[in-house]
C-alpha cells in the first residue's frame, strides 16, 4: 500500500498553533532575560566580594582593638593614675581619647553593619552617575503637569547646568 503524505499546515491553518508557538517564543525570551540578569547580578556580586570581605575585615580589626585597648586600660588602672592637665584658666583639659565602653551596642562588626555595607557597596557598584564620566540624562516631570522633558535638555552650549533641590542656605 503506497504512503500518503501528511497534509502540510500554511500559515493561517491550524487553529491556536501559532498562538501557542508565539506564546512559546515570549516565554524563552522571558527566560533568557532572566538568565542575563542573574548571570549579571552573580558577576557583579564576585566583583564586590573581596571589596566586601576587606570592609568586614577592617570592621572586625576596629572592635579587637577597642576591646584590647578597654581591657588593657583595666589592667593600668592598678597603676597610679596621669596628673590631670590644667590649662592657663586653672580648668582640667579633657583627655585625647573619651572614655571607651564597650558592649554589644557599640560594636562595629555587626550583621546590621555587614548588610548596611553590602547594601551601600552595592549601591555605589550600580550608580549611574560616576566621577570624570557622562552625566546621567534622566527625566524629569515639569511643575506644569504631566509632561517629562530629559535633564540635559535645559543644557545651553558651554554654560554649566545648575539643578536645585530645595533650598540652598
Amino acid at each position: 500500500m503506497p504512503r500518503q503524505a501528511a497534509p502540510r499546515l500554511v500559515g493561517g491553518e491550524g487553529g491556536g498553533s501559532q498562538g501557542a508557538w508565539g506564546a512559546v517564543a515570549t516565554m524563552l525570551r522571558s527566560l533568557l532575560l532572566h538568565a542575563l540578569r542573574l548571570c549579571a547580578q552573580t558577576a557583579s556580586c564576585l566583583m564586590l566580594f573581596p571589596r566586601f570581605l576587606c570592609t568586614a575585615f577592617m570592621l572586625w580589626l576596629l572592635d579587637f582593638l577597642c576591646i584590647r585597648k578597654h581591657f588593657l586600660g583595666r589592667r593600668r588602672r592598678g597603676q597610679p593614675e596621669p596628673e590631670v592637665e590644667l590649662n592657663s584658666d586653672g580648668e582640667e583639659v579633657p583627655p585625647d581619647d573619651p572614655p571607651i565602653c564597650v558592649s554589644d551596642d557599640n560594636r562595629l562588626c555587626t550583621l546590621a553593619s555587614l548588610k548596611a555595607v553590602w547594601h551601600g557597596q552595592k549601591l555605589d557598584f550600580f550608580k549611574q552617575a560616576h566621577e570624570g564620566g557622562p552625566a546621567p540624562n534622566s527625566q524629569v516631570v515639569l511643575p506644569n503637569g504631566f509632561q517629562y522633558q530629559h535633564i540635559l535638555d535645559y543644557a545651553r552650549g558651554n554654560r554649566p547646568l545648575v539643578l536645585n533641590f530645595g533650598s540652598c542656605t
